[in-house]
């Protein structure tokens, strides 16, 4: 298989609001924009991309239709305590702290409108062990 692309989806009751909230706070802009379903892309990488979904939409298997649950998206980002301060000021809640740790992040956890959990993550060094477990062209 030849992959040409790769984004979640996540499937909510409220496409709008969701959207509006990845536009505002993430820097995402509309390709596609319907009442059902609204395809986002990073205003500065084209390959960063997100969709978002109406949980009950008639293409979604009827067992399978509801929201995003169980998810943690990651954003990997140049100066997270700079989108720590922004987001903070913006009121998205911290659900977990700026913080540093030993296997190789500095990072922060927010949400979106429908309880999704968002990391915003700078790579850093790791600390002791955790520096063996990375593959050499993956070390921060």
């Amino acid at each position: 298989m030849k992959i040409t692309s790769y984004y979640p989806v996540l499937m909510t009751d409220d496409v709008t609001g969701t959207a509006r909230f990845y536009v505002t706070h993430f820097g995402m802009t509309p390709l596609f924009s319907a009442d059902w379903y609204v395809h986002l892309q990073s205003a500065t990488d084209p390959s960063v991309n997100l969709a978002i979904l109406q949980g009950d939409h008639a293409t979604i298997p009827a067992s399978a239709r509801g929201r995003a649950g169980g998810l943690l998206i990651n954003f990997e980002v140049v100066d997270v305590d700079a989108e720590h301060a922004r987001l903070s000021a913006a009121g998205l809640p911290m659900l977990l702290q700026l913080r540093d740790e030993d296997f190789g992040q500095r990072h922060f956890i927010t949400a979106d409108p429908n309880g999704v959990l968002i990391d915003i993550i700078t790579p850093i060094p790791p600390k002791g062990a955790f520096a063996a477990l990375y593959a050499g062209e993956a070390l921060p």
